[in-house]
């Protein structure tokens, strides 16, 4: 009888997962049949493109990339293609060309360093299929955990079964209500979510370190979030959703208000200055609105 029940629960049940993966804690859930062996798999996914994505791991193929200026990896062609698109798209403060600056920031606020980044970067980046050409090191910090949410959570989906990923606070589309982490150190969380886009938070409070943390703006050289928390739901993928998170953690409050008010299958809620600033259609993403 045990051995039937276990037999069932292999076919159609519910799973979680949480496991340690781009610097953060990531949550897998899977509901289904086979969910127990989709969650397995989600993290060899995660695990794998980490592995390759990883910046400060000298074998990635990101590492050989700005070593080498060149690379054959689809998951690599991917996220720069798309980070070129933003680029484009946000009028240069979104910038996957910014490597150096990325990784002098991140050493210092890791503490591995007292020294911060002071010029910025340009370059030439050319895709054909998926080898990657550049002659400048690459930043794809912006888009990689949101990449690899969007492929673990595909690897969750199947017939009859369906999942839910979350890499701190990047996420699939959410199978139930989530929070949004206040910024202030409390448990009230900001808002409540209740959507089926996918969602990303970015501020200043999750990493920092002596009043500097991870954003910057190449267009004004500039260092720091403006913004105490951005929080972006977005139609098109989790990769989609973590870099305008970024984006607009980086501008001033009216070019950020101006910039998630126009770009489309996007929402956004911003907290400056202990004031929520939110789009148009941010509330219809929220529970008990």
């Amino acid at each position: 009888m045990t051995g039937s029940l276990a037999s069932v629960y292999e076919r159609f049940g519910e799973t979680h997962r949480e496991f340690s993966c781009c610097d953060t804690t990531f949550r897998i859930q899977a509901t289904g049949i086979r969910a127990e062996t989709s969650a397995t798999a989600a993290r060899e996914t995660a695990e794998s493109l980490e592995t390759q994505l990883n910046a400060f791991d000298e074998a990635s193929a990101v590492s050989r990339l700005n070593r080498e200026g060149e690379v054959a990896n689809e998951h690599i062609e991917r996220i720069v293609r798309r980070g070129l698109e933003y680029n484009d798209r946000t009028d240069g403060v979104f910038d996957i060309q910014q490597g150096r600056i990325e990784h002098t920031l991140k050493t210092f606020l890791r503490g591995d360093s007292e020294t911060l980044p002071t010029e910025f970067d340009s370059g030439t980046v050319r895709i054909s299929g998926s080898h990657v050409t550049t002659d400048v090191e690459l930043d794809l910090n912006g888009l990689a955990k949101g990449y690899i949410v969007d492929r673990t959570a595909e690897t969750l989906t199947g017939l009859g079964r369906c999942g839910f990923v979350s890499g701190g606070g990047d996420m699939s589309p959410p199978t139930g209500s989530v929070a949004i982490e206040s910024p202030y150190g409390d448990d009230t969380p900001l808002k409540v979510l209740d959507t089926d886009w996918y969602v990303a938070t970015s501020g200043g409070y999750r990493r920092s370190r002596n009043g500097t943390d991870h954003v910057y703006d190449p267009t004004t050289e500039s260092l720091g979030s403006r913004h105490e928390s951005v929080t972006v739901v977005a139609r098109r993928d989790c990769m989609e959703a973590d870099a305008l998170a970024t984006t607009l953690a980086a501008l001033p409050l009216a070019e950020a208000r101006e910039l998630a008010s126009e770009w489309e299958g996007l929402e956004a809620l911003i907290i400056h200055d202990g004031v929520f600033h939110t789009t148009d259609g941010f509330e219809t993403h929220v529970l008990d609105r």
